[in-house]
C-alpha cells in the first residue's frame, strides 16, 4: 500500500514542514513524494535523502531571507521579488539531491489555468522554479514555449497528484489550511472558479498535519525572520508529535 508524503504551498511557512518532517522521519519513509510551491522544494530534498537535520539547518540559515527579497524598480507584470536567490538555491538543491523515490511537483500553466503534475523524469530546475513562482511575486517561468506559475494557485495541497501516482495512503503537511488574509482568499476563490479543478479523489486514506491556528500574515509568509522560523519549526514538531498512532505512518 504505497504511502505518499504530500507537502503544501506556503512560502516561508515551509519551515513548519521541516519541523513536522523532523518528527515524521523517525517513524516512516514515504514511498513517493508530492509537493507544490515551497512544498516542492522541501519534497525534492526529502525525496533526495536530505536529512531532517540538514533541512532544518537550511530553514534556520539567515541567507534564506534572500529568497524573497523585493526588487527595485518594481516591475508588477514580471513579479516584485528578485528571483536570483531562489534560482541559485533551486539549482543547488537540484544538483545536491536526486530523488530516490517517485516524486512529482505541481505547477499551473497560464493563461489557461491548467493544473499540471510534473513527474520526476521530466523535472528540471525550471519546473521547481515554476512551482514556486507565486503570481505577482516571482515572474512566470517559460518551459518549452509555455508559461507556468505556482501550483498552489489552484490547489494548495495536491493530494490528487499522489493518487495519480498510485498512492493509497497519504500523510499530508498543510501549512495553509486557511489563507492568511481575506483579500487573498477572495482572489484565490475567483481564480479557482476560472481554472481547472483538482481531480476528485476517493478511497484514499489521508491524514493531514496542519497548524490549528494561522501561522502568520501574508507579510510573514514572504519574510524570513529567525523568531518566526524557530516558532514555526517548533509548531511543526509539536503537531507531528501528536500524530495518532493509528495513522498510516504507524503501519
Amino acid at each position: 500500500m504505497p504511502t505518499a508524503l504530500v507537502l503544501s504551498a506556503g512560502g516561508m511557512f515551509g519551515a513548519y514542514q521541516a519541523g513536522a518532517w523532523s518528527v515524521l522521519s523517525r517513524h516512516f519513509q514515504p514511498d513517493l513524494v508530492v509537493g507544490t510551491s515551497v512544498g516542492a522544494l522541501n519534497g525534492w530534498a526529502i525525496a533526495g535523502g536530505c536529512s531532517a537535520a540538514d533541512l532544518l539547518a537550511m530553514w534556520r540559515e539567515p541567507a534564506t531571507a534572500g529568497l524573497t527579497r523585493m526588487r527595485f524598480p518594481l516591475i508588477p507584470w514580471n513579479g516584485c521579488i528578485d528571483p536570483a536567490a531562489l534560482d541559485r538555491q533551486v539549482r543547488d538543491w537540484y544538483t545536491r539531491f536526486k530523488p530516490v523515490v517517485p516524486y512529482s511537483a505541481t505547477v499551473v500553466e497560464v493563461p489557461s489555468l491548467r493544473l499540471v503534475r510534473v513527474p520526476l523524469e521530466r523535472i528540471t530546475p525550471e519546473h521547481l522554479m515554476a512551482s514556486c513562482a507565486i503570481p505577482f511575486g516571482y515572474p512566470p517561468v517559460k518551459i518549452n514555449g509555455k508559461h507556468y506559475v505556482d501550483g498552489g494557485l489552484l490547489d494548495v495541497l495536491p493530494i490528487w497528484a499522489a493518487a495519480e501516482m498510485g498512492a493509497t495512503r497519504v500523510i499530508a503537511v498543510n501549512v495553509l489550511p486557511l489563507m492568511p488574509s481575506l483579500p487573498l482568499r477572495g482572489f484565490l476563490r475567483g481564480v479557482r472558479l476560472l481554472g481547472q479543478k483538482p481531480a476528485r479523489v476517493a478511497g484514499l486514506d489521508v491524514v493531514t498535519i496542519s497548524p490549528r491556528t494561522r501561522l502568520g500574515s501574508v507579510r510573514d509568509a514572504l519574510n524570513w525572520t529567525p523568531d518566526n522560523v524557530r516558532r514555526w519549526i517548533q509548531r511543526g514538531e509539536d503537531d507531528a508529535a501528536a500524530f495518532p498512532s493509528s495513522s498510516p505512518a504507524a503501519s
